[in-house]
């Protein structure tokens, strides 16, 4: 098995790398675990609680959760894999059953913060993208996918996103095995991450994923 963590800022266009490796590799070898399913369960707060909170600190995450999950898989053993409602700012009740695969993908902004985490990873991985471009990535998702307006998304951006990325999420480079310049289609990188991928695997021929 060869797990891969896949970090960089909001809109910085980790979904688009992820998609770009997915794509490389055969579809019942691979799964992804997004680091949005792991936010805290904040079931006992109101929702107006739940507006307030700085989704972009490591706090926010569930990593023991994520930890645990990550280990089972390697473990062979399937979990049950959170989902997360950005529109609800909590879990829902459902989950979804996550097999281990040979490769397991896992993407999120803050996923090179945590030590533990890290030391999960076979391939570290860090998208970099321009703060204009991933601000403006970031209006059209927030705007067309969780319902907010222009003024929340920017307000957000001014007072947390922007300030949490400088705090915590633009130094987990140090941590990263190969840094992508994501500002288009990267086929060099993909290319070379493939090879990586490839060569891993077939050091490890023995994993047999259920």
């Amino acid at each position: 098995m060869l797990v891969i963590g896949i970090a960089g800022g909001t809109g910085s266009g980790k979904t688009t790398v992820v998609n770009q490796i997915i794509g490389e590799l055969p579809k019942d070898e691979v799964c992804v675990i997004s680091q949005d399913s792991y936010y805290n369960d904040t079931s006992d707060m109101l929702f107006e609680e739940r507006t307030k909170i700085n989704f972009d600190h490591p706090k926010a995450i569930d990593f023991d959760l994520l930890v645990s999950h990550l280990k089972e898989l390697k473990k062979g053993n399937a979990i049950e894999q959170p989902i997360y409602s950005f529109v609800e700012h909590n879990r829902i009740k459902e989950t979804v059953t996550t097999y281990p695969k040979k490769v397991i993908i896992v993407e999120g902004i803050l996923i090179l913060t945590h030590p533990d985490i890290r030391e999960l990873f076979d391939i570290k991985l860090y998208v970099h993208a321009d703060s204009d471009e991933r601000l403006i990535r970031r209006l059209r998702r927030d705007m067309a996918e969780r319902g907010r307006d222009l003024e929340e998304v920017l307000t957000r951006y001014q007072t947390t996103l922007k300030p949490m990325h400088q705090q915590f999420i633009e130094p987990t480079k140090e941590y990263a095995d190969i840094i992508i310049p994501n500002n288009r289609y990267n086929t060099v990188a993909v290319d070379l991450i493939r090879k990586i991928i490839n060569q891993r695997l077939i050091e490890n021929l023995n994993f047999i994923p259920k």
